[in-house]
């Protein structure tokens, strides 16, 4: 009975144990991915001979497009810690990239929009998704199908992970 016991007890935590090297790829691969789609966008800034901005706030001001929000608002929607947010807008709105002006509705509140040299900086990364997406399936071997996996998902990852923030599971 010992042994039986001892060997369901092996099975149970030998499952996880083979997971965990899958887990931490996953988690390491999510945080590559995210530079490596920073460095890419940092390449073509720097071949347009655009020094002023890096891909942080580049990708920043894509996150925002036509909207027009609060910093708040990209917080919540995910995108940017606080503190990123803050230090990034104010650097954007110093050099004229984005514009920001008082709420109507509430004047504590700043809403923030791209201006004219903002938008040329969000139709850039829009134009270099573009660009990948003629090559994606045929060079990268990721067509729809694919994708739709991947995104099916990382979306049950990011469920699972804020599941662990709110619920402390």
């Amino acid at each position: 009975m010992n042994f039986k016991a001892n060997t369901a007890q092996a099975v149970d935590t030998e499952k996880p144990n083979n997971l965990k090297p899958r887990y931490l790829e996953a988690v390491t691969r999510v945080e590559r991915l995210h530079h490596r789609l920073l460095d890419l966008i940092k390449d073509e800034f720097d071949r347009m001979g655009w020094d002023d901005i890096n891909s942080t706030q580049a990708m920043l001001m894509f996150n925002i497009g036509d909207q027009e929000l609060t910093a708040g608002e990209l917080r919540s929607r995910g995108y940017y810690l606080g503190s990123n947010v803050s230090y990034n807008l104010k650097k954007l709105v110093d050099t004229n990239y984005i514009f920001q002006e008082k709420s109507k509705a509430d004047r504590r509140s700043v809403r923030i929009r791209l201006t004219p040299k903002g938008e040329e900086v969000a139709e850039v990364i829009d134009e270099l998704y573009d660009r990948h997406l003629g090559s994606l399936e045929k060079i990268g071997g990721l067509g729809d199908s694919e994708l739709v996996g991947l995104n099916d998902s990382l979306a049950r990852l990011e469920r699972f992970w804020v599941d662990q923030i709110l619920y402390k599971l």
